[in-house]
This record gives structure tokens, C-alpha cells and sequence, in this order.
């Protein structure tokens, strides 16, 4: 972890792993406390579930209709270049952001044949998972974001035909950026359609990733509170 640097004078390591588990055993020697403190926390997360929830069923209906805009190019003898690649990020997009909403759904695969033996390994065994799930959830969302800013500093750009205008690619970048900067970004914006940047098409993976580690480790913060995770039923029992 030696690329792993430093903020406010602590690892990025230590913020990321050992922050949160120490905020773990905190949650469960002060229950009360932390119910109380983490309740508004909660409703806001349960929102931004949702809310990735339906981003990526959005990003569903881009693939159909990406579909549908291939089968009439195809019969009006139009070019549509760059469609398969639009669709591959679109179905990238419905993949990652549905991680979170998936997981307090029940919907990801989860061996519960040992939370099912009595009360006392139901809590812990799952406690346990959570912890291995949650630590490796977030090794991934950090490189994963690391990538975003590695393909950015390499100008990296899609093997594709897809293109896509400088505008749209200067305002999502704008979320990236301080407001100070924006004159400046807006400056050298044309009119001009470029190829993909591969931070366009990554940044997805990298927010559901984020995500994805968020929400299993407030699923295991829930579970020391309150005895029970944010987790619903598996989709199959």
C-alpha cells in the first residue's frame, strides 16, 4: 500500500479500513448512541439506494432503445456508429449502479445455511461476511476510482467509433472540479464531437463500486445497532 496517500496526515488506508472498524465496535458498545446519531444517516442512504436503483433502470431503457435505434438504422440504411459501444457502457452502468439497491434486496447470492442454524451465528457469521465483504468492496472502489484519474492523466480514449460532443464531456466533468476552474474548463470547449475518454464510460463502475462498499458497511453498522442488517429476504429461500 505504499501508493496509498496520506490525508490530514493519516494513510488512506487507515480511513478506509480502520476508521470504519473501529466505528464498527463503537456501534456496538453504544448501541443507543449510535442509533440516534446514524437514524437521519440511514434515511438519506436508503434514498440514494433507491435513487442508483432507478439509475440504473434508466440505463436499462437506454439499452432498449440503443436496440431499437440499431433495427431502424439498420433498415434505413443509416450509419449508427459507435451503438455497440454505447450499449456496452449502458449495460456497464445498469450493472454497477444496481449494486447497492441489489444487495438490500436480496437480490445478490448470499449462502445463508449457516445464519439459519440459530440466533447467536445468524448475528456474528453474518456480522463476519459483512466485515470481509464490506473491506473488499472498498479495496475495489479505490482502484476503481484510482482508474478513472489514471485513464484522465493518460488522455486515454476509446478504440471504438463512438464519439461524443466536448460539451458533454466538459459539463460531467464539472463534477470533478472546483467551481473556480470552470471558466477556464468552459474556455476550450468547442463545438467539436472527440472520441470517448475512458473516465466517461469507467466513472459508473467507480460510483457503484463506492456504493456498493458504503452500503455493506452501513449494513454492518445496522447489524451491530440494531441486530439485523438493512438486508431483505434473499430472493430465494
Amino acid at each position: 500500500m505504499n501508493d496509498w496517500a496520506s490525508l490530514l496526515g493519516i494513510p488512506l488506508w487507515a480511513w478506509l479500513f480502520v476508521m470504519p472498524i473501529i466505528f464498527a465496535t463503537l456501534c456496538f458498545f453504544f448501541r443507543t448512541t449510535g442509533k440516534r446519531l446514524l437514524t437521519p444517516v440511514w434515511h438519506l442512504l436508503d434514498r440514494v439506494y433507491l435513487a442508483s436503483g432507478v439509475l440504473a433502470a434508466v440505463f436499462m431503457v437506454i439499452i432498449l432503445v440503443i436496440i431499437v435505434l440499431q433495427m431502424i438504422a439498420r433498415w434505413s440504411s443509416v450509419s449508427f456508429q459507435g451503438s455497440t459501444e454505447f450499449a456496452g457502457y449502458a449495460m456497464a452502468a445498469t450493472s454497477f449502479f444496481a449494486f447497492a439497491y441489489a444487495l438490500n434486496n436480496g437480490a445478490h447470492i448470499r449462502v445463508s445455511i449457516l445464519l439459519n442454524i440459530n440466533n447467536f451465528t445468524r448475528k456474528w457469521v453474518d456480522a463476519y461476511a459483512m466485515l470481509i465483504a464490506a473491506v473488499t468492496a472498498t479495496y475495489f472502489a479505490r482502484y476503481a476510482v484510482k482508474t478513472n484519474f489514471m485513464s484522465d492523466m493518460l488522455n486515454d480514449r476509446t478504440q471504438g467509433q463512438d464519439q461524443v460532443p466536448e460539451w458533454f464531456i466538459a459539463f460531467i466533468s464539472m463534477f470533478g472540479t472546483w467551481p473556480t476552474d470552470w471558466g477556464e474548463l468552459w474556455a476550450n470547449v468547442g463545438d467539436a464531437w472527440v472520441y470517448t475518454p475512458v473516465w466517461l464510460p469507467q466513472l459508473p463502475m467507480s460510483i457503484g463500486s463506492t456504493l456498493l462498499a458504503i452500503a455493506l458497511w452501513d449494513n454492518l453498522f445496522r447489524l451491530l445497532i440494531n441486530g439485523k442488517s438493512n438486508i431483505k429476504g434473499e430472493a430465494v429461500e
